[in-house]
C-alpha cells in the first residue's frame, strides 16, 4: 500500500522531527505473498550491503521458452514491501525481462533501518549482485524506479557514473521531483491543513530529491510515465524532472492512480516498445497509435 506525505507530515508537525530522512519511509515487515501466487517462478535471494545489512530480494527469471530481452532493476516506492509492488514488474519476465526486485533495509524481510543516505548501499548492492550473474552478462540492463524508488535511484546513479553507463534506458513512474514539494502539495489537498502547508513541509528532507541531480545522467535515455490524476506526486513534478533530464528522453503522460501505470495492458505495451529502441522511441498519443520513430530517408536521398 502506498501511503501519502501527507501523514508524514502531520507526524511530523506533531513530534518536531525536522530533517529526519526516515518521514520519507513507511516499511512494513509482513510480507502477503510471494511471486508463487502470480504464477510467477523465482527465487529468494540474500544481498550483503556494504555495512554488513542482508536484504532480502526476489529474482524473476524469464518465462521459460522466451528469448532473454534483458534485465530490469525494480527500485519500489516508499510503502509496504517488494510484494505490494510486484504489480511493477510481475509482467516483464512474459516478455523475455528477467527482474531483479529487491526490499530495501527496514522493509519486509530486509534487516535494518531505513534511513539517508545508508538506503543507497541496497541499491549498490543490487548493482553489485547483477554484476556477478553469468545470466545478466551480455544483456541489456533497465532501471525500473516506481515513486520514491525513482527518486533514490537518481540520486544513487549521479554519483556512481560507472553503474549508469551500464544501462541501455531508464523507466520512471510517478517519480517526485522534489520530496519537499510533494509534501507541500500533500498539505494543500485539505482546507485543515492549507494554511501549515509552508512550515510543515519544511521538516522534509529535500537534498536527495531527483531534481537536484537529475541532469547530471547524461548519456542514457529515460521515459517518465506521469498519470495528470496522480494524488500524490502532482503532474508538475514529472514535467519539471523531464525538462531538466538531459536527452534523449520521452514524456509519457497517464491516467489513474500513483504508481499504478502498469495495471493498464496498453502502458506494459508502451514500455516494451520504448525498450525495443528506447533512443529514437517517441511516445504515444493515442491508444494503439504506432511508435513515433524517425522515418529514414530513400536510399537516393540523403538525410537533411
Amino acid at each position: 500500500m502506498i501511503r501519502t506525505f501527507f501523514n508524514a507530515l502531520l507526524l511530523a508537525g506533531a513530534v518536531s522531527l525536522a530533517g529526519c530522512s526516515s518521514l520519507l519511509f513507511y516499511p512494513d515487515k509482513v510480507q502477503p505473498f510471494t511471486p508463487q501466487k502470480a504464477g510467477l517462478q523465482y527465487r529468494d535471494l540474500t544481498l550483503t550491503a556494504a555495512d554488513g545489512t542482508r536484504l532480502h530480494a526476489w529474482w524473476l527469471p524469464a518465462k521459460a521458452g522466451v528469448a532473454v530481452k534483458g534485465t530490469v532493476l525494480h527500485l519500489h516506492g516508499n510503502g509496504g514491501n517488494m510484494a505490494y509492488h510486484l504489480g511493477g514488474s510481475w509482467w516483464l519476465p512474459e516478455a523475455g525481462y528477467q527482474v531483479l526486485l529487491i526490499d530495501y533495509r527496514g522493509y519486509g524481510q530486509s534487516e535494518g533501518t531505513p534511513t539517508l543516505p545508508a538506503i543507497y548501499q541496497d541499491i549498490d548492492a543490487a548493482f553489485t549482485w547483477l554484476a556477478q550473474q553469468p545470466e545478466v552478462q551480455n544483456k541489456p540492463l533497465i532501471l525500473l524506479g516506481q515513486s520514491l524508488g525513482g527518486s533514490m535511484g537518481v540520486h544513487y546513479l549521479a554519483s556512481h557514473p560507472q553503474q549508469l553507463h551500464r544501462l541501455k534506458a531508464m523507466v520512471f513512474d510517478g517519480m517526485p521531483a522534489s520530496y519537499r514539494d510533494v509534501g507541500r502539495f500533500a498539505l494543500s489537498t485539505s482546507w485543515l491543513t492549507w494554511p501549515f502547508q509552508v512550515p510543515l513541509s519544511w521538516v522534509v528532507p529535500d537534498s536527495d530529491s531527483a531534481i537536484r541531480s537529475i541532469a547530471q545522467l547524461k548519456g542514457v535515455p529515460a521515459i517518465f510515465f506521469q498519470s495528470i490524476d496522480d494524488p500524490i506526486v502532482p503532474m508538475d513534478n514529472g514535467i519539471r524532472l523531464y525538462q531538466a533530464m538531459p536527452p534523449p528522453k520521452v514524456l509519457q503522460l497517464t491516467r489513474g492512480g500513483h504508481v499504478q501505470t502498469f495495471g493498464d495492458p496498453v502502458w506494459r505495451k508502451v514500455m516494451l516498445r520504448y525498450l525495443d529502441d528506447p533512443q529514437h522511441f517517441n511516445g504515444i498519443r493515442r491508444l494503439g497509435e504506432v511508435p513515433n520513430y524517425p522515418t529514414p530517408a530513400p536510399d537516393n536521398e540523403t538525410p537533411q
